[in-house]
């Protein structure tokens, strides 16, 4: 079971992801963003695309779909809270929503 990050970790890699819009959760130990696509087909295909990598990392968001936006909330629940599970998979959700 991947371990909470410490406060060390968390202050190397929690800023840059504030930076593309990533915040935390009032009164959880959580990631959230939302993301907001052109159409319905691009927010599903991105959400297809986030599945196969959080299975192949056996690492599930938390997510909402309706329409053209996706919310997401990362947190490792085994853990508690934040792991690098979750700041790998939001690296990578950003990145496949970029293109």
């Amino acid at each position: 079971m991947p371990a909470k990050l410490s406060d060390t970790e968390r202050a190397e890699a929690l800023p840059p992801l504030h930076d593309t819009r990533w915040e935390m959760v009032e009164g959880r130990d959580a990631l959230q963003k939302t993301y907001q696509f052109r159409n319905f087909v691009e927010a599903f295909g991105f959400m297809t695309r986030t599945a196969l990598w959080a299975e192949k990392w056996n690492h599930h968001p938390e997510w909402f779909n309706v329409y053209k936006t996706v919310e997401v909330t990362l947190s490792t629940h085994d853990a508690g809270g934040l792991t690098e599970l979750d700041l790998k998979l939001a690296r990578k959700m950003d990145a496949l929503a970029a293109g």
